[in-house]
């Protein structure tokens, strides 16, 4: 050997004849089964081709390679392992030259198949297979540093490298890499192990692939889970796209996500088991890729898994309107569960996606998700909703904000207005008045996510009559200025919003936890004197209408109520540190310890409460007294004239899209614009007696400019003096009012004449008019003739 070298080196001409008589030689030694001239004949091209790295080397590399094809080929295990480790040993050369004509489409095959070997004795199954994998490791190595390295990533060669890893793959001990990579195996495991070799082959496939080949890379992986449904369970799938995220690199992360969005599409009609592992394994994908490049697919994510939500939904709704009685109901119900596992890994992956975004980016998710809520009335969303019906549209609804709730879980803004913009806000309270309670609960979860900007919350946990705040070392700054704008343009809408929520008979206890935490919050993050005064006011008709009742709630509804306005109380006095509030507020709560347990938190929302037949007999101490109130503010220096207005709140369109009856006819007519400053001596009734005297001052036109005159200047000082917001609000009412009255007249011109009821003659003076019929009116307040 040491000769045949020096020859070689010093005559590279004669490369060429060597190789040829070589691989003669051993082609006829392979035949006759001579395996110890083999040996000899590979030995000896093994360490020529390490020797001689001339331009001339590589008519003697297709000897070779000829040669290791025919061991290949071999039957005989020991011959095929031979063959593979002179591949290997030739794949770690680095040639001068690329080669342009060589190819290795037979080495790919065969090694492949030597990956999938099913010899009868176990130790030699090992032992090829673990050949064959080293066997593509040196293809894949020696191809890639080669100028046709493209050829390697053609899909007819990927399916069956990838295949053939992902194989031996399978029988790797399960690893969980869930907080971090899957760990690098040893140097003894890669000799041993197939399936610890086949990983690491799958590793450097990936960490080799670019731009242009990734997608090849990746298909045959879906291809391979599908065939051997391997969705369900998803341990391995979870494992194999955790190593393909860790080992490309992360500028191309959105690819695989792209991957596995077109996959999710491909099955959608496959079982739920199957969808939910697919939407874990992009879970477990987004949660590394969220670390890096996430790319242009942010929306197209979270707009896929909304539909595949929506379509959740939707086969739910169907199974259970095509359920029957017997074993098509066990059926039915199983996939109703396995249903229930796809929305909530939909929901799981659509909040980690959301709560790793950027800010900037998560404002958008927020809005995007937004959108879609279907809300009765409108059709502002863009979520198709006409094949699920009204139980189906409910559970959409849920689904959606549940996302909503873990997107914006975390998100912390610098000023209340960046959190809930007003292309924000007003969807989302629309939101809160649906008559679902838990629908409800879920928007006020999301308004504490964004509003809680220092982590308040957990303090605040239950409604609680709280003996002293200090102990919960509550954090808050001092309000911005942009803070204090937002609130004088929607604090009306946010107070509105929680009278009404106060308001809904279908309440629990958890909607009167939520709606005591959103008057926290407001008063911890939002609150100046001004909205101090505002949220007293709110809590004092609460109060008031608990006692009235206007909308007939039964009597736990009207003392959950009365214990929510004292909680509240209890907290916003501790919270301003006015003694004289403080005492009054802690005198009324011992009162009603004694005297009203169930007018307190820890009492009405206990199981077996007694609770009282009726409010109307209970004295004022148990009652929270504005007065009072007004005169402990007043001698701190708040501004108290505001807290004599009562609260009514605004009347929007919501009221009609809801469902609900229009408050316009429960709280805004009783308040007219003179009675609430102007003493009722100076005001005129409008249904005064008609006498002789009435009579008398109707008609003496000096008295009617005087009053007249009165009525201007108590219209004027109204104005000049009353909160804008109360103006506003009181205003609103009397638009809508009529609005309504002229709806009514419309629809009577628009409505057949009825048949005349009789018939009225007009006279004025001497001229005499023709007789006109006179209707039967619909609404008696109104004549039409």
């Amino acid at each position: 050997m040491e000769k045949l070298t020096f020859y070689a080196v010093s005559a590279p001409e004669k490369l060429d004849r060597i190789g040829s008589y070589l691989a003669e030689r051993l082609s006829r030694d392979v035949v006759r089964h001579r395996s110890g001239y083999v040996l000899i004949a590979m030995e000896a091209l093994d360490q020529l081709l390490m020797a001689c790295h001339s331009q001339s080397i590589k008519p003697f590399v297709e000897s070779f390679l000829h040669m290791v094809a025919k061991l290949l080929e071999s039957g005989e295990p020991k011959l095929q392992v031979l063959g593979t480790n002179s591949f290997v040993k030739f794949a770690n050369i680095e040639e001068d030259t690329p080669s342009y004509h060589r190819r290795y489409d037979f080495f790919v095959s065969r090694f492949s198949a030597m990956c999938h070997s099913c010899h009868s004795d176990p130790e030699i199954r090992t032992e090829i297979r673990i050949a064959g994998i080293r066997g593509i490791q040196g293809v894949v190595r020696k191809t890639v540093n080669d100028e046709l390295r493209a050829t390697i990533w053609e899909p007819q060669h990927m399916d069956k490298i990838v295949p053939s890893l992902l194989f031996n793959m399978q029988k790797i001990e399960e690893v969980d890499s869930r907080i971090g990579p899957p760990s690098s195996p040893s140097a003894t495991d890669k000799e041993e192990n197939p399936a610890v070799l086949a990983e690491n082959c799958f590793r450097e496939l990936l960490g080799r692939a670019t731009f242009g080949n990734m997608n090849n890379a990746v298909r045959p992986v879906f291809a391979h889970l599908d065939h051997h449904k391997l969705w369900d369970p998803n341990e391995f799938a979870v494992h194999c796209f955790k190593i393909i995220m860790y080992s490309i690199q992360a500028q191309y992360s959105h690819h695989v996500i792209q991957e596995i969005l077109g996959h999710l599409d491909a099955r959608k009609k496959d079982a739920p088991r199957v969808r939910a592992g697919i939407i874990q394994v992009l879970l477990e994908a987004v949660a590394i890729a969220a670390k890096g490049s996430i790319g242009p697919t942010v929306l197209e994510v979270f707009n896929t898994l909304l539909k595949h939500l929506r379509l959740s939904v939707e086969f739910e709704a169907n199974d259970l309107q095509g359920g029957s009685v017997g074993s098509v109901n066990l059926n039915t119900s199983s996939k109703d569960n396995d249903e229930k596992i796809v929305q909530n890994a939909i929901i799981q992956t659509i909040g980690f996606f959301g709560s790793n975004l950027p800010d900037y980016q998560r404002s958008e998710i927020m809005m995007f998700i937004m959108g879609k809520v279907p809300v009765f009335g409108t059709s502002t969303h863009t979520l198709d909703i006409s094949q699920l019906g009204d139980l189906g549209t409910r559970r959409i609804q849920i689904m959606l904000l549940r996302s909503l709730l873990m997107v914006t879980s975390g998100y912390k803004a610098k000023t209340i207005v960046t959190a809930l913009p007003g292309s924000f806000l007003d969807p989302l309270l629309s939101a809160s008045l649906m008559e679902d309670y838990e629908l409800r609960q879920l928007v006020l979860e999301v308004m504490h996510n964004l509003m809680d900007r220092h982590d308040n919350r957990a303090k605040l946990r239950g409604i609680r009559i709280i003996p002293d705040v200090a102990d919960l070392k509550i954090k808050r700054e001092k309000i911005c200025r942009q803070d204090t704008s937002f609130m004088k343009k929607n604090g009306q809408q946010l107070y509105r919003h929680i009278y009404l929520g106060c308001k809904e008979e279908d309440n629990v206890q958890k909607n009167y936890e939520l709606l005591y935490t959103s008057l926290a919050l407001i008063t911890i993050e939002l609150a100046n004197e001004e909205v101090v005064i505002d949220l007293i006011r709110l809590a004092i008709a609460l109060q008031d209408s608990a006692i009235i009742n206007e909308d007939n709630l039964p009597m736990f509804h009207r003392c959950g109520i009365m214990a929510l306005v004292a909680a509240y109380l209890n907290f916003v006095s501790q919270m301003i540190a006015v003694p004289a509030f403080c005492q009054h507020v802690s005198k009324v709560i011992e009162i009603r310890t004694m005297e009203a347990p169930y007018f307190l938190p820890e009492h009405i929302f206990r199981d077996k409460c007694m609770l009282p037949k009726s409010l109307e007999k209970h004295e004022k101490d148990l009652y929270f007294l504005t007065n009072k109130i007004a005169e402990s503010l007043g001698g701190s220096g708040y501004s108290v004239e505001r807290l004599s207005v009562p609260y009514v709140p605004q009347v929007t369109d919501e009221d009609r899209l809801s469902r609900r009856k229009s408050i316009v006819d429960t709280v805004s007519i009783q308040v007219d614009i003179l009675s609430n400053n102007v003493p009722s001596d100076d005001v005129v009734s409008n249904t005064e007696e008609i006498t002789f005297e009435a009579l008398k001052k109707a008609i003496d036109t000096s008295g009617m400019e005087e009053q007249e005159k009165e009525k201007r200047r108590l219209v004027i000082e109204k104005f000049q003096k009353a909160p804008f917001e109360e103006i506003a609000a009181q205003c609103e009412s009397k638009a809508n009012l009529l609005h309504d009255r002229l709806a009514q007249i419309l629809e009577l011109t628009i409505r057949p004449p009825p048949s005349p009821s009789g018939t009225l003659t007009i006279t004025s003076g001497h001229a005499q008019y023709q007789s006109v019929p006179v209707y039967e009116m619909k609404f008696p307040d109104l004549c039409v003739y």
